[in-house]
């Protein structure tokens, strides 16, 4: 039976308006807006028209509903730079995202959520701390922060070329908190992307503190919790210039202008200054983090997993039939985070050991 539904997921997900898909396929705009609303249904012939032009099998259109997500269930990391289709493409990513979680969740024991709901109105700075505190890092850098989520039971996932405006978002599903990270950002900016977003994470649970509030809260955890205070102070260059401050990010793995305004948030570094040197960063193009040199990192569950399909006769291709979309589909959900080992990541609490994740069914 084809599932009206299903097809208007399929629309957004490419980010598509109605107008936009008659073209593609020469379907007229009231026959499109009747297919979705159910009041009439395609032929066969149509269906497969529509399943070439939205990159969906045939047999996606017949299914079950999908679990979507509301604007109100996600927090985004950039929502004033997204048009309304790239908005509603990277929700619809997410609930593809969060068919696979659920269906490798029928198949693996993966780790339990460790994330703490904090109060609304928590002071972000306060929630960096208690959160290090409650899983073990003390003030120690954080090698691999897609480790560290993971092992913590946050399910994380890519974006990819069709969101390239979105940094990265997060939701929760039920009690299981997932993190869509842009990919084709820097490690640098990935690496602070999943930090904010766990910020929304821990502050943000309930969706009751939305907007720029809540997006300042987000960065002010991010830059506590990748850079905590009393170790930033301690380890601060004994005479700050950029030479010394684009050296001493390297150990916190984070960018030269989020370590600078770290500096300059704990009084080591004095307006003026802080000021030249972010001019000096912008004369050489690293204000918006375009060139760094941190290795990317990468999801340690979801290469283990796909390394035991695999040996056990289900390669991708076989995952993405059993969800009914392409492998192309399945490769965005997973772009840039099993394709390459990370170096180091694997000890001080940041890592998903193999005792977390065992096989509970073929």
């Amino acid at each position: 039976m084809f599932n009206p539904k299903r097809f208007a997921f399929a629309r957004r997900r490419r980010g598509l308006s109605k107008r936009l898909l008659c073209d593609l396929t020469g379907a007229s705009t009231r026959a499109i807006t009747a297919y979705e609303s159910a009041e009439r249904t395609p032929s066969q012939e149509t269906i497969e028209q529509f399943s070439r032009a939205l990159l969906f099998p045939p047999e996606f259109f017949c299914g079950d509903d999908i679990d979507e997500f509301g604007g109100d269930s996600a927090s985004f990391r950039s929502l004033s730079r997204m048009t309304a289709g790239q908005r509603e493409a990277a929700l619809a990513g997410g609930a593809l995202a969060v068919r696979l979680g659920r269906w490798i969740e029928e198949r693996f024991a993966l780790p339990v959520c460790t994330v703490p709901d904090f109060h609304e109105g928590s002071h972000p700075e306060g929630a960096a701390v208690s959160l290090r505190t409650a899983w073990g890092i003390g003030e120690r850098p954080i090698s691999n922060m897609i480790h560290l989520l993971e092992a913590h039971g946050v399910r994380v996932f890519s974006l990819v070329e069709d969101c390239r405006e979105v940094d990265a978002f997060s939701l929760w599903d039920g009690s299981t908190p997932y993190i869509l990270l842009n990919t084709g950002k820097t490690p640098e900016r990935s690496r602070f992307d999943a930090a904010h977003e766990l910020g929304h994470l821990v502050l943000h649970r309930h969706g009751t503190m939305t907007g720029r509030t809540a997006e300042e809260q987000a960065n002010s955890f991010a830059s506590a919790f990748l850079m905590p205070r009393a170790a930033i102070i301690a380890r601060a260059p004994a005479t700050p210039s950029l030479r010394t401050i684009m050296a001493a990010r390297e150990f916190w793995g984070v960018s030269t202008v989020a370590y600078a305004f770290r500096l300059h948030k704990v009084a080591m570094l004095s307006d003026w200054y802080y000021h030249q040197i972010m001019r000096k960063l912008s004369a050489m193009g690293l204000r918006s983090g375009e060139t760094e040199s941190r290795p990317r990192e990468t999801s340690q569950i979801l290469r283990k997993i796909f390394e035991d399909l695999r040996a056990n006769g289900t390669p991708k291709a076989g995952v993405a039939r059993q969800l009914e979309i392409y492998p192309e589909e399945l490769d965005k959900l997973i772009f840039g985070l099993v394709m390459t080992g990370i170096r180091g990541g694997g000890t001080d609490g940041t890592s998903a050991g193999r005792d977390h994740l065992r096989l509970v069914e073929s």
